[in-house]
């Protein structure tokens, strides 16, 4: 941004926000988690689409996509090539989901949601709570009718979506340019309704990654970046759930891309959330700025993926303005190759183990902030040395085709569900391998599928697994369903 105060407009008509991909590199690995090897993709291969570059970092990136075009085959062709991560851009909003209160309605979002999912794409939610694109009857609204109102709403979208989404926009652009709450009728019902948003979001779905999303706060030294700063470092302080912040970067007029765009995803991820960039759009497709926010978020290592508000510069709220990767016949813009070489020059997860049969520690890069599990030299345990019985505490595990990394939550019903990818394939033949975990407590073995939804459950009494005990460092063992050896590991 400039020196002067950036400036957008935010109007109901305005339109909105994994499947993460970790491609592994180095030699052939055999990983003890499951068992079974990794075989490295060629180092110097650079990937040819946006989705594919990202994920050899352990990105997404993605695209808002309206159900309304999905009829459009060079719209739909694109975006099922480019991207790896999806937004419906209005069809989850309050007014779609809720037009009556108490009846809720789907079949827009679900258009999308069943698109993208049949791709092997990942969906982003966007919006829950939102002073725009709210329907007539909650504008009419206020107090504790619509605190309840929100929290119902909250409730009755998640439930249809549970553990199907990687993400929520929980709460969306709540705060003034000056950093001060924005007077809605939503803050109008008193000062904690975005605590009490995510709180009733994580009961609703605690597999759902909650964000908060705004525009304007890329620049560090911006009131309003401060204000939600002190706002994410209020809830990280006082255990309100929060996942991650969501930069809109929409590039225009007044705001441009700030020097100090890397030192705010940095600042914000070090209070231990994620960041992403979720509505990006440039004016003209500056190919500099384009450029410059990709490698912000490529030199930030919690920075999980971009998505681009739109697939064409005809299917952008800003179509004037030439503002997206694609131009309105879809061809690729100059912008496009300057994101695709960024995204190649981070190149892919770095990871060594030696060949053998057991594998001992290794150096890892571990993009946006997940814990991945190593292999150590002794013992057959897992070693989750901050679990608790909070949610939010992330294991990664491996492919063992080894095409990619999984990102794995453990959830407060105390099970593993995937977090912003693909689902793991366990033994080599697809979803719904088996997966055999039990506790180093001595509890009994249990056996898990992996499901098409990307969760994991039991085979016998679908029983979840509990990776805490009695305090910190509670171990769990992990073992190849075809009679391989167990691994130590620990958490990198």
């Amino acid at each position: 941004m400039a020196t002067s105060s950036p400036v957008h407009s935010s109007g109901s008509e305005r339109s909105r926000s994994l499947r993460v991909r970790l491609l592994i590199s180095g030699t052939v690995a055999a990983v003890a988690a499951l068992g079974v090897v990794l075989v490295m993709p060629n180092a110097n291969a650079a990937a040819s689409t946006l989705g594919a570059a990202a994920a050899q970092s352990g990105r997404y990136f993605g695209t808002a996509m309206a159900a309304s075009r999905l009829g459009d085959s060079t719209y739909t062709t694109i975006a099922g090539r480019e991207f790896n991560m999806v937004t419906a851009e209005n069809e989850m909003k309050p007014d779609a989901t809720e037009p009556q209160r108490g009846q809720f309605t789907f079949s827009s979002g679900d258009q999308i949601y069943n698109w993208a999912t049949q791709r092997g794409m990942k969906v982003r939610g966007h919006t829950l709570a939102w002073h725009a694109q709210q329907p007539g009857w909650m504008q009419s609204l206020s107090g504790s009718s619509l605190r309840q109102a929100m929290i119902d709403h909250i409730n009755g979208v998640m439930a249809h979506y549970k553990g199907k989404l990687a993400a929520w926009d929980v709460v969306n652009e709540a705060f003034n340019e000056d950093g001060s709450r924005r007077q809605s009728n939503l803050q109008g019902t008193g000062n904690d309704w975005i605590e009490v948003a995510f709180r009733t979001a994580r009961n609703a779905d605690p597999s759902a990654k909650l964000c908060y999303n705004d525009y304007n706060i890329e620049n560090w030294s911006y009131g309003k970046t401060q204000g939600v700063y002190r706002m994410i470092q209020d809830f990280k302080s006082r255990g309100v759930p929060i996942d991650c912040v969501g930069l809109q970067t929409h590039f225009t007029g007044g705001s441009s891309l700030p020097s100090n765009f890397q030192t705010t995803l940095s600042s914000f991820a070090a209070l231990g959330v994620d960041v992403a960039l979720t509505e990006v759009d440039v004016t003209n497709a500056s190919t500099t700025q384009y450029a410059g926010l990709t490698q912000a978020c490529m030199n930030v290592s919690r920075c999980i993926g971009i998505t681009v508000w739109g697939v064409r510069d005809s299917d952008s709220w800003r179509s004037s303005e030439s503002p997206l990767l694609f131009d309105g016949g879809g061809n690729k813009k100059a912008a496009y190759t300057s994101v695709l070489n960024a995204l190649n020059a981070a190149g892919p997860t770095a990871t060594s183990t030696p060949t053998g049969g057991t594998a001992s520690p290794s150096p890892t890069v571990t993009p946006g902030g997940a814990k991945r599990i190593v292999g150590a030299q002794s013992g057959r345990c897992v070693d989750v040395p901050n679990a608790s019985r909070n949610n939010g505490t992330r294991v990664q595990l491996y492919d063992c085709n080894g095409q990619i990394n999984q990102a794995w939550t453990l959830t407060s019903s105390r099970q593993l569900t995937v977090y912003g990818s693909m689902c793991l394939d366990a033994a080599g033949s697809g979803n719904a391998s088996a997966v055999q975990i039990y506790s180093c407590n001595g509890q009994a073995n249990q056996q898990w599928n992996v499901n098409s939804n990307g969760t994991i459950t039991g085979v016998q009494s679908g029983r979840c697994l509990d990776v805490w005990g009695t305090g910190n460092g509670q171990q769990i063992q992990i073992y190849d369903c075809n009679g391989q050896a167990n691994q130590r590991f620990s958490l990198s």
